[in-house]
């Protein structure tokens, strides 16, 4: 008796396993081995960002979206322009194409209205990543994965304040990009000192090192610079020791050299707004809305920052910054 017990309740064990555990597993087990998670159909995503050439910041954006698109069965398309007009022409170009989702960034969202309107009406799902939260849900996408650029710019004010900084520069490294713009107004809001923008041509990094050294050289009284973005903060730091300025070097974003820049002390903080996870979600929040109609935010942004990094969390997180994923 108590051997056939034991045979029936192995059996139904066995048959739970297979129908939840066992699957989960199984499923786990795939993504891990770079192989689809899901068995909906191969649905082809296009991500186009306003990235200029070599920005690593984008590099990690776009893996975030290349790990769920694996994990989700997605064919994932990428394009990426700084110049607003080509990248709406890349937009268009994907919806000939009939795309099955659109994953936009929205920096110059004068250029970039018209055809965002032109997917939502050919029925092509739409969601907007890292810049143009003001504008999205306007413009008709199903939500925004990102940080609100304005509330970064206050909290980076804060920090200034809270350090005891009294005249700050905000480098601008890309002209026309609201997001950049809505950092620095957010940051003088806050900011119980001076604050002044400081406009560089990006693509230019000799460019960006004069120009940060000469108006410190200038300036005497500049006592922090802030960078807005990871790859600049490097060349703050060679701006300031050329010189001879004691000023604080901040930076918004997060990378290993910037990590490795907090640990040593030659960074103050930094502002993360997790590029990774907004490209992971964009891609997870298309097939879910596939799938299922999901959608997140209620209307409202779906925020990955900002959380202001210091030395304190360097070390932690430099080794997610090495890997590629923070």
């Amino acid at each position: 008796m108590s051997a056939v017990l034991a045979a029936v309740v192995g059996a139904t064990l066995a048959g739970c396993s297979s129908t939840g555990g066992k699957r989960a597993e199984e499923r786990a087990a795939k993504a891990a081995q770079g192989r689809a998670a899901v068995d909906t159909p191969r649905w082809t995503v296009a991500m186009v960002t306003h990235s200029g050439d070599g920005d690593s910041f984008w590099d990690i954006v776009r893996s975030g979206a290349k790990q769920a698109a694996v994990k989700d069965n997605i064919k994932l398309l990428y394009a990426h322009s700084d110049e607003g007009q080509q990248q709406s022409e890349q937009v268009q170009s994907y919806i000939d194409q009939k795309v099955d989702g659109l994953i936009v960034t929205l920096a110059k969202p004068d250029a970039m209205k018209a055809v965002v309107a032109k997917a939502v009406k050919a029925g092509i799902p739409v969601i907007t990543v890292n810049s143009g939260s003001a504008e999205s849900k306007e413009f008709g996408a199903l939500t925004h994965i990102g940080q609100d650029e304005t509330i970064a710019g206050e909290a980076v004010g804060d920090e200034l304040t809270k350090r005891g900084k009294k005249k700050a520069l905000c480098v601008l490294h890309e002209q026309g990009n609201v997001g950049h713009e809505q950092r620095c107004d957010g940051a003088r809001k806050t900011f119980k000192g001076e604050l002044k923008n400081l406009y560089v041509e990006g693509t230019n990094m000799p460019d960006v090192l004069s120009a940060i050294e000469a108006k410190l050289q200038s300036d005497d009284d500049i006592d922090a610079v802030l960078t807005l973005g990871a790859p600049f903060a490097d060349t703050a730091v060679k701006a300031k020791k050329q010189a001879g300025s004691d000023a604080e070097i901040d930076t918004f974003d997060l990378s290993k050299q910037v990590a490795a820049g907090l640990a040593s002390g030659d960074l103050g903080f930094a502002v993360d707004q997790q590029p990774y996870l907004q490209g992971y979600q964009a891609v997870d929040l298309l097939w879910l809305y596939k799938y299922n109609a999901d959608v997140l935010g209620g209307g409202k942004p779906v925020l990955t920052g900002p959380q202001i990094i210091t030395k304190d969390e360097a070390d932690e997180l430099a080794k997610y910054a090495e890997r590629g994923t923070r």
